[in-house]
């Protein structure tokens, strides 16, 4: 079959499985890989230590498949309900994450989209890849005519903004490429640099992740900085400001996919009955889930950050039952979180634990906290 006639039908089914967006580039060294590099010896990765122990297959999709000769860049999009308010003794959490998890969809439209293309091409190669192997989707988004790379350092598109889930199909064959997306529509707009509460865009398209509350609440293992956790307030898992300010955002289309909606109905978590949990009851709850990825020792963490910040009524008790945790993790955050409160039961909860702590970043926690009293 002709490459225009195979690649528009391979659009067609793309569409049909329920991709918003479809285009086509050819596999070449993608041209913001300089970029990437630079940003990767500037530190900006922090504890992501898979992106630099990567860093020379990212530079040609050849890495991912042999032989490779087109990239199919795909969208969809997972734009629900909005966000409730905010409310007392509750996190907020990342639009993404409020359904099942993504990967596990987008990979079964993938599949059944390979299958499609070989089966007008059997002799095809074919892989897929929803951002685990290394490939820099937004750079061949851009190439394919999906949009341009916006301030934020996101893929954004005029229709589609940018709530939306990139993935790839790579194939040997070749294809009818799209012609790249050459216009930057941000113009003047500092919307979502000037909203950052933690200022981790260095500069336009340049993000520090080790300041970002998407990485501080999902990818870091360690405690949180001091200096992040007031300006992370009520954010429990991701953040999505940088994106609910962009104005490309105000119109974006809603998806029609069910699995991205919120699970329970509620787009907050009650924050509280999570000290609760244990590892059992927490990998039921949240094992098919984005917010398994964190860990639950990862969430429990950010649920102290968010009650310390909140003050919330009631809350004190879940974080006692923090500060006596077995992960250190958690112990040091809910420590940090009780000594917001200011209550003789939050102080005294923390000096009888300072009798038995044994790890050194938690008694220093409770130290300070106890200090500042």
């Amino acid at each position: 079959m002709p490459g225009p006639l195979l690649t528009a039908e391979l659009k067609a089914a793309a569409h049909r499985l329920g991709f918003e967006l479809a285009g086509v580039c050819p596999a070449v060294g993608p041209e913001g890989i300089g970029r990437f590099q630079q940003w990767l010896a500037a530190g900006y990765a922090g504890e992501m230590e898979y992106l630099p122990a990567r860093a020379d297959a990212y530079t040609h999709p050849r890495h991912v498949l042999d032989g490779v000769r087109s990239v199919v860049m795909l969208a969809i999009n997972y734009r629900t309900v909005e966000p409730a308010p905010p409310q007392p003794a509750s996190g907020r959490v990342s639009r993404y994450a409020w359904g099942t998890d993504y990967h596990e969809l987008v990979r079964e439209r993938l599949g059944e989209l390979a299958d499609f293309l070989r089966g007008q091409a059997p002799a095809a190669r074919v892989r897929t890849v929803v951002d685990t192997a290394p490939l820099l989707e937004r750079e061949f988004a851009q190439l394919a005519g999906l949009g341009w790379i916006g301030k934020n350092t996101l893929l954004l598109n005029k229709r589609a903004g940018s709530w939306f889930f990139l993935s790839a199909v790579l194939t040997d064959l070749e294809l009818d490429y799209d012609q790249p997306h050459a216009t930057d529509h941000c113009g003047t707009c500092r919307a979502c640099l000037d909203a950052c509460p933690t200022q981790a865009f260095i500069d336009a398209y340049v993000l520090d992740a080790r300041k970002c509350i998407s990485y501080l609440t999902i990818e870091s293992r360690q405690p949180i900085p001091h200096e992040l956790r007031g300006p992370m307030g009520d954010w429990l898992f991701g953040c999505d400001i940088c994106q609910e300010v962009c104005p490309w955002n105000h119109h974006a289309p809603l998806a029609n996919e069910d699995r991205f909606k919120p699970l329970s109905g509620q787009t907050v978590l009650e924050l509280t009955e999570l000290f609760g949990l244990d590892e059992a009851a927490f990998r039921a709850r949240f094992r098919h889930t984005p917010l398994w990825r964190p860990k639950r020792r990862g969430l429990l963490r950010n649920a102290a950050i968010v009650l310390g910040n909140q003050v919330a009524p009631g809350a004190e008790s879940a974080l006692v039952r923090g500060l006596n945790d077995e992960e250190s993790l958690v112990r040091g955050a809910s420590a940090w979180a009780l000594g917001r409160y200011e209550t003789s039961e939050a102080r005294s909860a923390l000096a009888e634990r300072l009798k038995r702590e044994d790890d050194p970043g938690v008694r220093a926690e409770i130290e300070a906290t106890l200090k500042m009293g």
